[in-house]
C-alpha cells in the first residue's frame, strides 16, 4: 500500500471538508445572527454530532478494523457488525423520538424562558436526529473501505455535509427565517442518507456484498462489545475534560471565545496531517499484524512518522510566528477587537507546541488499537486528560485563559510518553536511525525559516499569504532532501 498517497489523500479531502467548514460556519452567522435561530440549530445538531462521534467515527473504525483484519476480511463478520449497528441505532432513535423534550430540557435548560423557543428546538432535533442512523452507519462503511484500503471517497464524506449545508443557507433568501430551520434539518438528515448509498454503491462494486442480516450474537460480536464499551469510557472522559475547559475559562470574559478560535486554528494542520496519518496507519498496520509482519510494521511507522513530520514541524513554527498576523487578518473586522486578535495570537503561540506530540500519539494509538488493546489507549487517555483538568484548574488563578492551552500542551507529552512507553514494551515500535536524524533537520531548517520569518514585513494578507508561500518554497525541497539523504 503507497502510504504517502494515501496519507496525502486524506490529509487533502481533511483540508477541503475544514475549508467548506469554515465557509458553513461563516453563513449559519450571517443567515441566522448569533442569536435565537442558531442557538435553536447548534443545540439541535448538537446530539447527532454527539452520537456520530462516539458510536459512528473514531471508536467503531479503531475496534472494527483490526478484528475485521484479524478475521481474514470474513463476509459474515462484518454483515453482523452491520445488522448489530443498525438494529442499535434504530432503538436509540426511537428513544429519542419519544423523550426529547426531556433530552432538550437538560441539554438547554434555558431555552423554556423563551417562549417558543424549546418547543422549536424539540421539533427540529427530532427531524434532525435521523441523522444519526445514516452517519454511523456511513461511518461503518467507510471502516469497511479502510480496511481494503480504499481511504479517498469515505475521507470525502464530510465534505458533502458541508456542501450541501452551504447550499441550503444560500438559498435561505428564498425562505421565511423560521423555514430555513427546517430545511437546514432535512439537509443535515438527506446529506447522511446520500453519504450512506454512495458508499454502499463504492462497496458493492468491490464486490464484497454487504448486506443486512438477522443479526446472531456470538463469541466475536461479545468481544467486539466489551472494547467498544472500554473505548466509550475513554471518549466520554474526553467530552467531561474539554466541558471542564470550558468552564474553567468561563470565569475570565472573552475566554471561551479566544480559546474556540485558537483551538480551531491549531487543530486545521493536526486533522489533515495527523488524523490522515492515523486513519491510513489504522488499515495498513492491522493488516500487518495480521499476518504477524512486524517488519513491516517498522517499516510503516518509521515512513508514517518522518513524512508527516516534514509537514507538522513547518505548521507548528509557522503558527507560533504568524498567530497575530493570521487572527488579525481572518477575525478583526467589526466588533472584533485588537485585544481579542493578542488573546488569541498567544493561545495559538503556546498551543501549537503540542502538534508533533499529537500526531506521534496518533501513531502509537492506532497501533495499539491495531494489535487490539483497547484499554491502554483509553487508560493513558484519561490520565493524559486528568492532568489537563488539574492544570486548568491550578493554573487558571495565575495565568487566566492561557491556563487551558498549557494544560493541553503537557497533558499532550504526558500521553505521547505513556503511550510511547506501552508499545516499546510491547514489542509494538521501532524508531530507526534515520527518522531521528530527518527529525532533528527538520526541526532545526523549520527553526532557521522561522527566525527568518519573524522579521519579515507584514502589513495585510496579501504579505502575510506571499511570506507563507516563501516559506513553504524554501523550506519543503530542503527538507525532502534531508529525508533522503537522513
Amino acid at each position: 500500500m503507497k502510504l504517502g498517497k494515501n496519507i496525502f489523500g486524506v490529509g487533502a479531502m481533511t483540508g477541503i471538508s475544514r475549508v467548506f467548514g469554515f465557509v458553513r460556519d461563516m453563513l449559519i452567522a450571517r443567515v441566522l445572527g448569533a442569536g435565537r435561530l442558531s442557538d435553536i440549530f447548534l443545540a439541535a445538531f448538537k446530539l447527532p454530532n454527539l452520537f456520530r462521534d462516539l458510536l459512528g467515527e473514531g471508536a467503531l473504525s479503531a475496534i472494527f478494523i483490526p478484528m475485521f483484519a484479524d478475521s481474514k476480511h470474513d463476509k459474515n463478520f462484518a454483515n453482523n457488525v452491520f445488522s448489530w449497528l443498525v438494529v442499535v441505532l434504530l432503538g436509540l432513535t426511537i428513544i429519542f423520538e419519544i423523550f426529547m423534550p426531556a433530552f432538550i430540557t437538560i441539554l438547554a435548560p434555558g431555552f423554556s424562558a423563551d417562549p417558543g423557543k424549546m418547543e422549536t428546538t424539540v421539533v427540529i432535533s427530532r427531524i434532525m436526529f435521523w441523522y444519526v442512523i445514516f452517519i454511523c452507519a456511513a461511518a461503518f462503511l467507510s471502516a469497511v473501505l479502510n480496511a481494503f484500503s480504499r481511504f479517498i471517497l469515505a475521507a470525502f464524506m464530510p465534505v458533502m455535509l458541508n456542501i450541501m449545508l452551504i447550499c441550503a443557507l444560500l438559498l435561505s433568501v428564498y425562505f421565511a427565517p423560521t423555514t430555513i430551520l427546517y430545511i437546514m434539518a432535512a439537509t443535515v438528515v438527506l446529506s447522511g442518507i446520500i453519504q450512506c448509498a454512495v458508499l454502499w454503491g463504492r462497496i458493492r462494486a468491490g464486490n464484497f456484498g454487504l448486506r443486512l442480516i438477522v443479526p446472531k450474537w456470538n463469541g466475536k460480536i461479545k468481544s467486539m462489545l466489551q472494547r467498544f464499551g472500554v473505548s466509550l469510557v475513554g471518549s466520554g472522559f474526553y467530552q467531561i475534560t474539554i466541558i471542564v475547559g470550558t468552564l474553567v475559562a468561563s470565569f475570565q470574559s472573552g475566554a471561551v471565545s479566544w480559546l474556540y478560535y485558537a483551538d480551531r486554528i491549531v487543530q486545521l494542520p493536526f486533522a489533515m496531517i495527523g488524523l490522515a496519518v492515523g486513519t491510513v496507519l489504522m488499515s495498513s498496520i492491522s493488516n500487518a499484524l495480521a499476518e504477524k509482519n512486524m517488519r513491516s510494521v517498522y517499516i510503516q511507522q518509521n515512513s508514517s512518522l518522518r513524512r508527516s513530520l516534514m509537514l507538522i514541524i513547518p505548521s507548528m513554527v509557522g503558527l507560533f510566528v504568524l498567530a497575530e498576523p493570521i487572527i488579525k487578518n481572518l477575525f478583526q473586522y467589526g466588533a472584533w477587537t485588537p485585544e481579542s486578535t493578542r488573546a488569541v495570537a498567544v493561545a495559538i503561540m503556546i498551543q501549537c507546541l503540542v502538534l508533533p506530540a499529537m500526531l506521534i500519539s496518533q501513531i502509537y494509538s492506532k497501533t495499539l488499537y491495531a494489535s487490539q488493546d483497547v484499554k491502554t489507549p483509553v487508560k493513558t487517555s484519561m490520565i493524559s486528560l486528568g492532568v489537563a483538568t488539574i492544570l486548568y484548574v491550578a493554573l487558571f488563578y495565575h495565568l487566566g485563559y492561557l491556563a487551558i492551552p498549557v494544560g493541553v500542551v503537557v497533558s499532550g507529552y504526558v500521553k505521547n510518553l505513556l503511550l510511547a512507553r506501552a508499545c516499546k514494551r510491547k514489542g509494538l515500535i521501532k524508531w530507526d536511525g534515520r527518522t531521528v536524524r530527518a527529525t532533528i533537520g527538520f526541526c532545526a531548517w523549520a527553526g532557521i525559516l522561522g527566525v527568518g520569518l519573524w522579521f519579515a514585513p507584514i502589513s495585510g494578507i496579501m504579505s502575510m499569504c506571499i511570506a507563507m508561500a516563501v516559506f513553504g518554497v524554501l523550506y519543503l525541497p530542503v527538507a525532502y532532501l534531508i529525508d533522503k539523504r537522513a
